[in-house]
């Protein structure tokens, strides 16, 4: 069961730049979580939707998926923001657990509606840097998945920013903390709770188009990142942004370390033996807070 250390090396650097990947996932689950306070059901679908709409991007209109990433982004905010606005936000009536229930149906019916667009064949693109490794010291790295941890970088950067020195970032941290309080001072509370959902959409369509070079695109393919966003939730704490960024490269590193030892194909098991362990252990997560 030895490996040389190069192998190793290899495969915890590989592990680092897919968690990051997997932390902008988690990103927008916690930030609605944050805020809203509610479990977004339909976080999937909607990363389903974002890796479709970059698959036809590049297939029917020749866009690079990363040159599609910002204005997929865009598209998906106004998405997130429409969705919350219009039909999460009149359907719940204020009450959280409609909310759970609403997203659940979206979840159902874009999912259904991807089935009845696409069926149910797996696709996949052709780019020509899919297979192109980066020398770093003994170790060959993934091009797309460095390409995804530097964009990971980024965005985290923009998020920073947004959250600590604009108008918009102190109402929605002004919301995530005291929503009474925020309403009576003037900000309008449901249009926060919108910019937030619309905030953690853009961020999936960010993450589907940094993963579509390396991964195939199905009807469900964006349940099998959400468990693992989900458990990086756990992990990081339910709610912190800092948390989920962090907890994606333990989660992406474990996954990578766990495929070496058990096979490709048992590669999850850690990720989940982790779920449990921080649920017995320390169940508000790394950077949690007790409610």
């Amino acid at each position: 069961m030895g490996f040389p250390p190069d192998i190793i090396l290899e495969a915890v650097l590989n592990g680092l730049l897919t968690g990051a990947v997997y932390g902008l996932v988690a990103l927008g689950l916690t930030l609605v979580y944050g805020v809203l306070h509610i479990i977004n059901f339909a976080h999937g679908a909607l990363l389903t939707a974002a890796m479709y709409a970059a698959y036809v991007a590049r297939t029917a209109l020749g866009i690079d998926p990363y040159i599609a990433a910002l204005p997929l982004a865009a598209l998906f905010f106004l998405l997130g923001y429409a969705i919350q606005r219009l039909v999460i936000g009149p359907a719940s009536r204020g009450r959280d657990e409609n909310i759970l229930l609403v997203t659940l149906g979206l979840s159902i019916i874009i999912e259904n509606l991807m089935l009845a667009v696409f069926r149910s064949d797996t696709r996949s693109i052709d780019v020509p840097y899919a297979m192109e490794v980066v020398e770093f010291g003994p170790a060959l790295l993934s091009y797309p998945r460095l390409v995804g941890f530097g964009a990971t970088f980024l965005v985290g950067i923009a998020l920073f920013v947004l959250m600590r020195f604009t108008a918009t970032g102190k109402a929605i941290r002004a919301v995530a903390k005291e929503r009474t309080g925020a309403a009576l001072v003037g900000i309008d509370v449901a249009h926060i709770y919108a910019v937030t959902f619309g905030i953690g959409t853009a961020c999936l369509a960010i993450s589907a188009a940094l993963l579509l070079p390396s991964f195939y695109v199905s009807p469900r393919v964006g349940n099998a990142f959400v468990l693992v966003a989900f458990t990086i939730v756990v992990l990081g704490g339910m709610g912190s942004v800092v948390g989920a960024l962090l907890g994606g490269l333990v989660i992406g590193v474990v996954e990578s370390l766990s495929g070496l030892y058990l096979g490709e194909s048992l590669g999850q098991i850690g990720i989940f033996l982790i779920f449990i362990l921080v649920l017995l252990v320390r169940p508000t997560g790394l950077f949690g807070a007790r409610a």
